[in-house]
């Protein structure tokens, strides 16, 4: 349905797109993957028609709708529901209950839907435009990190809803998991080219690194054949019984070209700076209530938790309900109004949190500012790391003061892995990463040699670390002693109970 044809683009001395040309066809679901900044989120605007190519064309059906999850938020109606519905398509205007269907399965009661837009948070905002988008029923959907927005519970449903989807989409996410659920084929922005494979990501990228190995063999041989052929040129091209032979040999090099080496793409390799723990128990936390005014209701009522040596704890359950405040609290960045927290003497911490980009220094580099964690990094590790980071080369130059809110996240996750620490207190700290940083982190907390209490919603990293849960569900928090699959066969989410 939609064509994209030799598309080129710089932006300033970096070539983005060369040369690069993807199909989407009728029915199929595609997962757009690539490192950031190699440009998933311009290639989705050229599609939309925002940015400009400098050459190459984007062939888009005559009548072909396609919907964009806007981020802008631009509300004019008094109610959630009647917001939502304007994006009803002609001749549905009245059929509000698919409105709320949607709303429901985005988190949204009965009641939040008769309340004013205006009231919510950011992230719920950004819920109400993309329920707008999903009742709109598009031909096409383009889907830019939509899990950003969403909790556990949302997620789930968005993903039972895409896997229903009638039309096509263009998914981008750094959830390798939910990415693979929901799509028929995946295509990689690869060295400024375009790669698609039906399957998901496990299979583009196997196939992706096969054929360098295969290329790279092949330009060794190539490169030990042109060395023959010019050892022969240098040796004969002066006799003249050999002259028709040099000849013709010169005149093959040149018309064969000479295969370049790749431009290395280096695995990301990121650890946690472990100390050793001589001790059995980290820390006590009996019956621990919290409101931010002090008062009724609570938001944390009576929670009770032991953390011993490598404990890997994830805290999971929908957004508002308070996991980020109880891990701020369990943190000591917040006093709880009733209760004790008592800590090992020697327990060294490191936290982890959307709050604390204050405490960065303004004029600081990125590298400057990652080695101030600790005396004993040094430059090359800094920078290593803010390469993990996805601060390569002169980008670990950069002042703090000219970064973004996602680049400051990266440069606060960056001080927490050099940070000496017995117990990792982590909220989302895969956010504004992408899918190879994401999976290079989460290797990183699996082989922490300490204890680790995480805030995510991201089911794959829930199955790869979690060896206990506190669960934020129906207003109630809980404690369960398994991994993920296990909570989901053994109690599961209430929204989803038949």
């Amino acid at each position: 349905m939609i064509k994209i044809s030799g598309l080129h683009k710089n932006y300033g001395g970096q070539v983005l797109f060369d040369d690069l040309s993807l199909s989407v066809n009728r029915g199929e679901k595609i997962g757009l993957v690539g490192r950031n900044g190699h440009g998933k989120t311009t290639l989705f605007q050229m599609i939309l028609g925002n940015v400009e190519p400098n050459s190459g064309s984007i062939s888009i059906p005559k009548n072909y709708r396609i919907g964009y999850l806007a981020q802008h938020i631009h509300f004019t109606k008094p109610t959630v529901l009647e917001e939502c519905s304007l994006g009803l398509p002609h001749g549905e205007e009245y059929e509000t209950w698919k409105v709320e269907k949607i709303l429901s399965g985005l988190g949204f009661s009965e009641s939040d839907m008769e309340r004013n837009p205006m009231e919510f948070s950011g992230g719920y905002q950004i819920r109400m435009n993309l329920a707008k988008l999903l009742v709109s029923n598009p031909d096409m959907l383009m889907l830019d990190e939509p899990n950003n927005y969403l909790d556990i519970v949302a997620i789930r449903w968005l993903e039972d809803f895409l896997k229903s989807w009638d039309g096509e989409f263009i998914l981008i996410t750094h959830d390798r998991s939910f990415m693979d659920s929901v799509v028929t084929h995946v295509a990689a922005i690869h060295r400024t080219k375009a790669r698609k494979v039906e399957g998901d990501t496990e299979k583009l990228y196997s196939m992706i690194n096969q054929d360098e190995e295969i290329y790279e063999k092949t330009r060794l041989n190539e490169a030990k054949k042109r060395r023959q052929e010019e050892i022969f040129i240098a040796r004969f091209k002066a006799k003249a019984s050999f002259a028709s032979r040099t000849q013709s040999r010169v005149k093959r090099l040149e018309k064969q070209g000479e295969m370049k080496t790749l431009d290395n793409i280096e695995d990301l390799e990121l650890y946690f700076n472990s100390a050793h723990f001589a001790g059995s128990k980290m820390f006590t936390a009996e019956d621990i209530s919290f409101s931010y005014d002090g008062k009724e209701p609570l938001l944390i009522k009576d929670f009770t938790l032991n953390v011993g040596n490598n404990e890997r704890i994830c805290i999971i359950g929908k957004n508002g309900k308070g996991k980020s405040t109880l891990l701020r609290i369990l943190a000591g960045q917040l006093k709880p109004v009733s209760g004790t927290i008592q800590k090992h003497p020697a327990l060294l911490e490191g936290y982890f949190g959307q709050t604390n980009k204050l405490d960065l220094d303004d004029n600081k580099t990125v590298y400057q500012e990652i080695m101030s964690a600790d005396k004993a990094c040094t430059e090359y590790r800094a920078r290593t790391i803010a390469g993990g980071l996805m601060f390569p080369g002169d980008n670990a130059l950069k002042k703090v003061k000219v970064l973004s809110g996602g680049e400051k996240s990266r440069v606060l996750l960056g001080k927490i892995l050099v940070t000496p620490s017995h117990l990792l207190y982590l909220d989302e700290p895969t956010n504004h990463l992408d899918m190879q940083s994401c999976d290079a982190l989460i290797e990183a907390v699996d082989n922490f040699d300490g204890s680790v209490i995480m805030v995510t919603h991201n089911e794959m990293h829930l199955r790869s670390v979690a060896t206990r849960l506190i669960v934020f569900d129906n207003d109630r928090i809980t404690m369960y002693p398994g991994g993920y699959d296990d909570f989901l066969s053994d109690v599961g989410w209430s929204d989803e109970a038949y």
